[in-house]
């Protein structure tokens, strides 16, 4: 395990989140740690923030984020727009917070396939590897906060992970966010492989991503969604973790295809899920925008009766936002619905 410095992070106050998040907020300490797995040369980026001089360390107040199927949580969640990044926000409410990103996706290890053509090998990063991968950050977070348990959030096919993990570790897991969540696909999947060839990876243009981010927007509602500037920001901070796609042109991200394998053997119409709702013992939060068309309404809707064991369980459904709501005007509500379960007295 290698550990970056500490450091000392005022906070600004934040753009376009409602007026209780204005309070002034403390000073964040963060820290950068690579933690090894169980394969050689493989090591996982993992963030954590919280507040400078923070109280003792609480399961309901310790959260580990993890991203979905193409761009990492570094660059996602704990990105600055405004002044102000969602990992910022929950950190400047006390909590102990941290990202990881997945093998070779952001600043974690990319796996020797990735620096092969991408038809040579077959999908890397499978969901039962990524789940490993979060065991394994999970396990350094417990151990390093002496805690039985931690609270889990997951980000589109990151839901999908995290549930995973909650339902096969019920002692491990205190609450479940599932931002964007994952389940049964009724057309094709919003992402899919260049050229027809399922590889270990694929490519995205910065193009590609925009267009699939304002998929589902009305037209009269597309040019105020992302605030100026907010898009290219983030653009630029992601592509750039990926220095070999840097040198194509135009410049590529390369995303590991584990996901695509997973979306045909797991959440086709008529497959067995890739986990099950009624093994969650700890309460969750499902929460989606309205013009979410990578994981719709009804996917959530559909999940949330399955969480037949869940204490607590809730869905929310945000007006105006898409799939990266986090990233755009009405990201506060989303900030606001999490923050609103995250601190609730439980039980």
């Amino acid at each position: 395990m290698h550990r970056r410095a500490l450091l000392s992070v005022p906070l600004a106050t934040p753009l376009l989140l409602p007026a209780a998040a204005e309070a002034q907020a403390p000073a964040l300490a963060t820290e950068e740690f690579s933690v090894p797995t169980k394969d050689a040369g493989i090591e996982l980026f993992l963030r954590n923030k919280r507040p400078e001089g923070a109280a003792a360390p609480r399961p309901d107040r310790t959260l580990l984020f993890v991203h979905g199927a193409t761009y990492p949580a570094s660059t996602t969640f704990d990105l600055p727009l405004g002044g102000l990044s969602w990992m910022d926000y929950i950190a400047g409410r006390g909590f102990d917070v941290w990202c990881m990103d997945l093998r070779g996706y952001g600043r974690s290890t990319r796996p020797p396939e990735m620096a092969r053509p991408a038809a040579e090998s077959p999908p890397v990063e499978r969901g039962e590897q990524a789940v490993a991968d979060i065991a394994a950050v999970a396990e350094f977070i417990r151990q390093r906060r002496g805690l039985p348990k931690i609270t889990v959030m997951g980000w589109s096919w990151g839901t999908s992970l995290m549930a995973r993990y909650a339902a096969d570790n019920p002692a491990l897991v205190e609450r479940v966010v599932l931002y964007a969540p994952l389940w049964t696909l009724q057309g094709p999947p919003p992402i899919g492989p260049n050229g027809g060839t399922l590889g270990a990876y694929r490519t995205v243009t910065q193009a590609a991503a925009k267009q699939r981010w304002l998929n589902g927007v009305p037209a009269e509602k597309a040019a105020a969604l992302i605030p100026p500037g907010w898009f290219e920001h983030w653009a630029g901070v992601t592509w750039a973790t990926d220095p070999e796609g840097q040198r194509q042109s135009p410049p590529v991200l390369r995303a590991p295809n584990g996901v695509l394998q997973d979306l045909a053997d797991y959440w086709a119409p008529g497959r067995e899920p890739f986990y099950d709702p009624a093994k969650i013992r700890a309460p969750v939060l499902l929460v989606v925008a309205e013009w979410d068309r990578d994981t719709p309404p009804a996917m959530a809707a559909t999940i949330f009766p399955l969480l037949t064991a869940s204490p607590g369980k809730r869905l929310v459904m945000l007006a105006e936002g898409t799939h990266s709501i986090a990233m755009e005007r009405n990201r506060g509500a989303l900030f606001q619905a999490v923050q609103v379960f995250l601190e609730e007295a439980m039980g």
